[in-house]
């Protein structure tokens, strides 16, 4: 019989995944798992339980709540020579991945799709020594996922993000990057960059409109320094998918990607702090089987 070990986060959204856990295993035991589960502690638990899953050989490998979750999970099995399949169950705020993957918003119905899909390799990424799976940013508003509280997150949901963010906007200030990729040298002032493996940041579904999750290739947006009017009216094109026509965004592909920068600049790694530049960044083809 095949294993699966339930990693979850029982603080994640407004706590439904730890209610649900008992039909969670329902699910999986019945589509033939024997299945066990840890609750998360604390930061950097889910990596530690991930990574125990993988010395133990289990088949499979759920990540329940967040993307931070989600990313903490990835971060435990990318780096070993036996990896297991993953799979996702959304249960935080915004739930990048899950969207950009097209699983369902309902837990119960995403333990479904685990209970019936199959495995597909995905790329990843991975910045020095981290691994992310959906998205790495630098600049601003870049820290706005790990600067709003959990609790607030918890009561006001994704809303929590774009209050944190107006308050944010007018202390808006460009960094100075260089940024070189496959075919693509970028050394100015910048507002923010991303490097994305999905189509979904942010609850934003068209801000990296060319992504897909088996091309060997990050999609990569780079703002470059603009007034806050600017600024806001690139925010409102991107709802069409229409910023990446803007004269102030660079919009390329590329496998690999070095950023430098002489000034303190934060990354953000699916939504959790990721250190800090100088860092180079490669894609990982097909480095992981997701379920889905």
């Amino acid at each position: 019989m095949k294993r699966a070990r339930l990693i979850y986060n029982p603080s994640s959204g407004r706590e439904e995944v730890r209610k649900k856990v008992p039909e969670i295993l329902d699910v999986l035991e019945e589509a033939g798992y024997e299945t066990s589960c840890h609750a998360t502690k604390g930061e950097g638990d889910a990596t530690l339980a991930a990574r125990k899953a993988v010395e133990d050989r289990f088949e499979l490998v759920i990540a329940a709540g967040g993307d931070g979750t989600v990313y903490e999970v990835v971060n435990g099995i990318a780096e070993q020579r036996y990896r297991p399949a993953l799979g996702i169950i959304p249960g935080g705020t915004t739930n990048d991945f899950a969207r950009a993957i097209g699983l369902p918003r309902s837990i119960m119905k995403a333990a479904q799709v685990i209970a019936k899909g199959k495995p597909n390799p995905i790329d990843i990424g991975k910045i020095n020594d981290r691994y992310f799976i959906n998205i790495a940013a630098g600049g601003l508003l870049t820290t706005l996922t790990y600067e709003v509280p959990s609790k607030l997150k918890t009561m006001l949901g994704q809303m929590a993000y774009y209050m944190k963010g107006m308050e944010k906007l007018p202390f808006l200030s460009p960094i100075h990057v260089r940024i070189e990729g496959d075919k693509q040298v970028i050394d100015e002032e910048i507002m923010m960059f991303l490097i994305a493996n999905s189509n979904s940041v942010g609850g934003l579904e068209k801000l990296a409109p060319n992504a897909r999750l088996d091309d060997g290739l990050f999609d990569c947006i780079v703002l470059r320094k603009t007034s806050l009017p600017e600024f806001i009216r690139i925010v409102t094109l991107v709802l069409k998918g229409d910023h990446i026509k803007h004269p102030n965004v660079v919009y390329f592909q590329t496998k690999k990607l070095q950023v430098t920068s002489n000034e303190k600049v934060p990354l953000n790694l699916d939504g959790e702090l990721g250190g800090m530049l100088p860092c180079t960044f490669t894609a990982l083809p097909r480095h992981i089987q997701l379920i889905r």
